[in-house]
């Protein structure tokens, strides 16, 4: 077993990693079946040490091959074990049948699986359909998944929870409910986003002794993001050595977003941050946090005059798509300074075709298909080619928020792990939009600033949730804990 490690892979590249495995080691499919089985039963010893009833469904391919390994060191060991297998055994092939053939040798139990599955197992193994899943689960696949989430018992899944399409992190119809997965030679990227986060439970690597080499010169440009600590600040500094930042936004009825914006800047350390928004808002928005300056504009030269003293700048956090947001986010766009686009900036954006180098953009899955002129059904399908898609047609560095954030740059795409579902409130991407533009004012080049910006405020709400909880989680109470861990 090994810890998580930070680069993901798709299915055809771990496909090419076994081949390479196979043709330069003279590894092969039965050696890497067995060594598969052999950690999903210390995984197992690990895990459930007291488990003395193990019930093993098995399916199609190496994926019941190695619930059949699995299946034989169990007993051997001396554990109660009965398979469920939804095909004729004798239909496998290769290293399967012959992972099946060695446990019937050693008397081993199995029951063709029909509409049903005993609900007094210790513990369930998942060996039913694995990593090479593209269509929608039907017939006894599906029944049998229904039967092991229904079962109320543990469930440890092997490489993937059956039902997950291993490439986008997409339940293809329905999909097995994992306390743990085991996964083997390398994570595979779909595990970490998307639907995929609520079947997998904890995740574990298992590398089967793979040569390193072979996973490090994979074409693999997919990875965990992790976080890189900030430098010291020299004694002698002064809020001119970390940035001016200016947040644009806030029409009537939405100056909220602005001020979240703001604040969030300077908690992770601008030196200086200033507000352009309606009139209307500017003074009590400086009464309510005297450290921002804020300005009401009502003309292109007052905002042009306030973006030439920026060193990044934030468009779109309650900027609206009225008269007002539509004439500010047409002038704001000359901006030749780094710039943070979100929210109703997004919107305004996807009725353009504009490609830059020096934006972030973003977008949720919603603002995302408009971008993309698809549904956000499309988008959340499969969010790895969403956001690559983005990254093509408008350049820059592209985030696209949700479950398992993702962010696209020209090195490759990032998955963050951190974040919770407490974050489904508003005003959240307010206060990321802030957090970024406040590290770029600092030096970080865009692509540092995206990538830990997206962990501080991920790792700031999981310490926030874990604090008070998930419900009632707001984007405001996420400011004590980015101070904290930008420091850290």
């Amino acid at each position: 077993m090994q810890n998580l490690t930070m680069q993901l892979y798709t299915v055809a590249e771990i496909r090419a990693i076994e081949q390479a495995a196979f043709q330069a080691y003279q590894l092969s499919a039965t050696d890497l079946m067995q060594r598969a089985g052999a950690q999903a039963w210390c995984c197992i010893q690990r895990h459930f040490s007291q488990a003395h009833q193990l019930l093993i469904v098995c399916g199609v391919g190496n994926n019941a091959g190695d619930g059949y390994v699995l299946a034989r060191l169990a007993k051997l060991a001396g554990v109660d074990v009965h398979v469920y297998t939804v095909i004729d055994p004798k239909h496998l092939s290769g290293a399967a049948q012959q992972a099946y053939q060695h446990y019937v040798d050693i008397n081993g139990r199995f029951t063709k699986f029909t509409d049903a599955l005993p609900m007094c197992a210790d513990v369930i193994v998942d060996a039913l359909l694995g990593t090479g899943l593209s269509r929608d689960v039907d017939d006894d696949y599906r029944l049998a998944i229904e039967r092991i989430n229904a079962s109320q018992c543990p469930v440890l899944a092997l490489d993937i929870p059956s039902g997950l399409q291993a490439d986008t992190g997409r339940v293809l119809g329905c999909a097995v409910h994992a306390q743990i997965t085991v996964t083997f030679i390398g994570l595979k990227q779909g595990l970490y986003t998307g639907q995929a986060k609520a079947y997998c439970g904890e995740i574990i690597l298992a590398s089967l002794d793979v040569p390193p080499d072979l996973l490090t010169s994979s074409a693999s440009t997919t990875s965990c993001l992790h976080r890189i600590a900030l430098p010291p600040r020299a004694a002698y500094a002064h809020k001119g050595h970390f940035g001016h930042v200016l947040i644009i936004g806030g029409d009537v009825g939405y100056s909220g977003a602005v001020k979240l914006a703001a604040e969030a800047a300077l908690r992770v350390g601008a030196g200086l941050v200033s507000v352009a928004t309606r009139t209307e808002h500017a003074l009590f928005l400086n009464a309510h946090r005297p450290e921002l300056m804020c300005h009401g504009i009502t003309s292109p030269a007052q905002l042009h005059a306030l973006i030439a003293r920026a060193d990044s700048v934030v468009l779109g956090p309650g900027l609206g798509q009225a008269d007002w947001g539509q004439w500010v986010f047409a002038e704001a766009l000359q901006c030749p300074k780094p710039m943070v686009i979100d929210a109703d900036g997004l919107n305004l954006l996807a009725r353009q075709t504009l490609h830059k180098s020096t934006w972030i953009l973003t977008p949720h899955p919603g603002e995302a298909a408009r971008l993309l002129s698809v549904s956000t059904q499309a988008v959340e399908q499969d969010r790895f080619y969403a956001v690559k898609k983005l990254l093509a047609e408008r350049g820059g560095v592209i985030i696209l928020k949700g479950s398992g954030t993702l962010i696209a740059t020209a090195q490759g795409v990032n998955v963050v792990t951190q974040g919770n579902p407490g974050m489904a409130s508003g005003g959240m991407g307010d206060v990321l939009a802030g957090v970024i533009a406040g590290l770029v004012g600092q030096g970080l080049s865009l692509t540092e600033a995206a990538q830990q910006g997206v962990w501080l405020h991920a790792t700031a709400a999981d310490s926030a949730a874990q604090q008070g909880g998930e419900r009632g989680l707001l984007a405001s109470d996420l400011f004590p804990w980015l101070r904290q861990w930008v420091n850290q």
